[in-house]
């Protein structure tokens, strides 16, 4: 089979299914597609690049709808349910490779892991406000949303036996992919981002936590009194 980046990207992540990122090297790759790890360098710039195409395509397995037939009329409930449901098959079927998404520093802060491709936010931003969802409360709730995620699925993952740990980063190789800074992101093309990117951008970190574990002791009051 012909050697292209496609190809080493989908045996890069077939190692870190069986194996955790710790194991991914450039060396094994070569041998497991039987290639000096040299000629890998043809198609990627070193680990870092690797990585990060790694996420990039894991996190392109997300569907925001179920083949496009989830409408506004469905409803924002609907659309939160699925969007859940979506991202934690991801983590469940890749409990190893989750810990690399959620952990791998994004394009901009505001790009919120799990949730960390512009498509997916901005088709979660456009699923929400076409749902009567004000910008505000679009934003509010990508920002809860990806905490629950988060959070949780992290947790499933270590439970499955998934390493959380960061990945130990190597010096970089060459000129690898990383993300680009913030200033640098081309959103043209999504219009919701482009819309809300000042408030996507607001540190609400203090209010967002203390109204979570507001929000957990009220449902456990609620559950004690029943």
């Amino acid at each position: 089979m012909r050697l292209n980046r496609e190809r080493i990207v989908e045996q890069a992540v077939v190692i870190i299914d069986a194996t955790g990122p710790g194991s991914l090297t450039m060396r094994r790759l070569g041998r497991d597609l039987g290639v000096e790890a040299m000629t890998l360098y043809r198609y990627v710039n070193g680990r870092e690049d690797l990585l990060e195409a790694v996420v990039d395509r894991l996190v392109g397995e997300v569907r925001v709808a179920p083949d496009g037939r989830m409408d506004p009329a469905d409803g924002w409930q609907a659309f939160l349910q699925w969007m859940a449901h979506e991202v934690r098959r991801l983590a469940i079927e890749h409990p190893n490779a989750f810990p690399l998404i959620a952990t791998r520093h994004p394009a901009t802060p505001w790009l919120r892991p799990p949730l960390r491709s512009l498509h997916v936010v901005e088709d979660f931003l456009d699923g929400l406000t076409s749902r009567g969802f004000t910008d505000d409360q679009a934003v509010s709730a990508y920002r809860s949303f990806t905490s629950f995620l988060l959070g949780h699925l992290l947790l499933e993952s270590a439970a499955q036996g998934a390493s959380t740990a960061p990945v130990e980063e190597p010096l970089n190789e060459g000129d690898a992919d990383l993300p680009n800074a913030d200033a640098e992101l081309d959103v043209d093309r999504y219009p919701a981002v482009a819309r809300l990117r000042d408030q996507l951008s607001e540190d609400h970190t203090d209010d967002e936590f203390e109204e979570a574990l507001e929000a957990l002791l009220e449902r456990m009051d609620l559950a004690l009194s029943q």
